[in-house]
């Protein structure tokens, strides 16, 4: 259970830890950019901040997020969550940390983005990866700046031969920049994706194990354009 509503002006370290994948960087590297105010988590990408695991990432990226769990093998070992290369090996060893983990239920967020089509804002929820295979991504919103009313939803089965891929972006009357609630009812056999209240897709299977939450919002400096700083603003996040 989780009712999260920013009423502090610090982060919740017992839930979040305010680093994107810092296994495969480092978390001084990997920290996003912050603040939370007046109830609100505002998550942005200044024009200085630098590159996520630059030099390793094939693309430049940069990425603002917080996330519910952590943890890593040691330095060289390839004992991580969500690696993107094949092989990859852990560049600081993270401890164990498990602050939000559900299993099945309720999971919402209520968020509003700024976006421009070199950016993106996503909430997802990835298996811990305790074993490589409990790898599966409920994807519950993702929204790029280059078609900011569609809304990719579904299921990424990764590295887990139990799922089957179901992904796909829903078209809706949206505008991102306003607040939206995007949630998913979570059971052992389906996912039900919704949008303000309205199921909007339903998949057939689900992961059987736990997930993190993940936050973020990510510009692509490689795409183009001015940098303007994208933001991912919250005011809710509900485990039930």
């Amino acid at each position: 259970m989780l009712t999260e509503q920013f009423t502090s002006t610090e982060l919740d370290r017992s839930v979040w830890v305010p680093w994107y994948l810092p296994h495969w960087s480092s978390r001084a590297a990997s920290a996003g950019t912050y603040e939370i105010r007046n109830g609100e988590l505002r998550l942005s990408i200044p024009p200085d901040q630098p590159l996520w695991a630059e030099g390793v990432h094939e693309t430049p990226l940069r990425v603002s997020g917080i996330q519910s769990a952590n943890f890593s093998g040691p330095v060289g070992s390839t004992i991580g969550g969500q690696p993107f290369l094949d092989g990859q090996q852990v560049r600081e060893e993270q401890p164990a940390f498990w602050g939000c983990t559900p299993l099945y239920g309720h999971i919402e967020i209520r968020a509003r983005g700024v976006i421009t089509p070199r950016s993106m804002v996503a909430f997802w929820l990835s298996g811990l990866e305790d074993e490589p295979s409990r790898s599966g991504e409920i994807c519950v919103m993702e929204i790029f700046g280059t078609a900011p009313r569609g809304v990719g939803m579904g299921l990424h089965r990764f590295r887990d031969p139990r799922l089957t891929e179901d992904w796909s972006v829903v078209e809706l009357p949206i505008d991102v920049s306003t607040f939206h609630t995007y949630a998913v009812d979570w059971r052992a056999d389906s996912l039900s994706f919704t949008v303000d209240g309205q199921e909007v897709k339903r998949v057939g299977q689900a992961p059987s194990y736990p997930v993190q939450l993940e936050i973020a919002v990510f510009d692509f400096p490689d795409k183009g354009g001015p940098a303007v700083t994208p933001e991912l603003i919250v005011s809710h996040v509900l485990v039930r």
